[in-house]
């Protein structure tokens, strides 16, 4: 036996085949570009053990952290038209929204469960940005108004975590609508005695920023979130100044007033139980 092939396995021992190696066993940090483990960042909430950066999470990993053990179920969201106005940019409308599903595995970027937290009935909305960038068309202007309905049939608050680049382009201004659609299921809420309680996440900005994203009775944001209406660039060179460091950040938005608090990720279920006992005692008591 040669050397080299001796070598060869020696090293063979100590490093095994790509094949062998999952793809999918390590995360590199986009806070700090870190290498983490899969494993240690799902068992630690999605947030980086080394700089505490939250990651972007989904519907049913939300459900997952937020709902009482087993209490939960999935709604289904209304069927709309996929592709009413025929779009198409280098690939057609119905083919980006048939990659986003197979890659996310969901219909659309907006996904509600009803449930328990800490005992208290609630519905959550979720949007998810892997799913052509959280952005909002008919699909997530219905889905979040079923959410609203279904929050008013079991007397519950309509929890609402946030998370868009802003409206569908592809949807033109059908996309455009759902912002006062939207509006107006959240004063059905407030008819209604019940809370709305929104969570914004990174990033969460453009339409969805200036309808529901900021409505609610309670703004939480979870750390270092973006949050804008538009962009640092846009605003730079309208204004024609150079803008702070962290602006459009959650804690900017919270040391300016315009939320209520910033909690990290794994002190969000015992906050919205918190709030959830204090919002609707208050209602009930009104």
């Amino acid at each position: 036996m040669s050397w080299l092939t001796r070598v060869r396995n020696a090293i063979s021992l100590v490093i095994p085949n790509k094949a062998e190696t999952p793809d999918n066993l390590w995360h590199k940090c986009k806070g700090c570009g870190q290498m983490v483990f899969v494993k240690e960042l799902e068992e630690n909430q999605s947030v980086c053990p080394i700089c505490d950066h939250h990651e972007r999470i989904g519907g049913k990993a939300r459900f997952e952290q937020l709902f009482d053990a087993g209490s939960y179920t999935v709604l289904p969201n209304p069927k709309v038209a996929e592709d009413p106005l025929k779009f198409r940019d280098q690939k057609p409308y119905p083919a980006r929204i048939k990659a986003a599903r197979a890659s996310t595995g969901e219909q659309d970027a907006f996904l509600n469960a009803s449930g328990t937290i800490l005992g208290h009935k609630a519905v959550i909305g979720v949007q998810d940005f892997a799913f052509m960038g959280g952005s909002m068309g008919q699909a997530v202007g219905e889905a979040f108004i079923a959410g609203v309905e279904a929050a008013i049939g079991a007397r519950a608050p309509y929890i609402v975590f946030t998370a868009s680049g802003g409206a569908r382009m592809q949807e033109g201004i059908l996309s455009l609508m759902q912002m006062p659609r939207t509006t107006v299921a959240i004063s059905m809420l407030r008819d209604a005695g019940l809370p709305y309680i929104v969570v914004l996440t990174d990033p969460t900005s453009g339409g969805v920023m200036a309808a529901y994203a900021m409505l609610g009775d309670v703004q939480i944001a979870e750390p270092k979130a973006t949050l804008a209406f538009t962009g640092r660039r846009v605003i730079e060179s309208t204004i024609r100044e150079k803008l702070p460091d962290d602006f459009q950040t959650s804690e900017y938005y919270l040391e300016h007033g315009l939320i209520d608090m910033v909690v990290h990720r794994k002190e969000l279920r015992e906050k919205l139980g918190a709030l959830i006992g204090l919002l609707v005692e208050e209602k009930a008591a009104a």
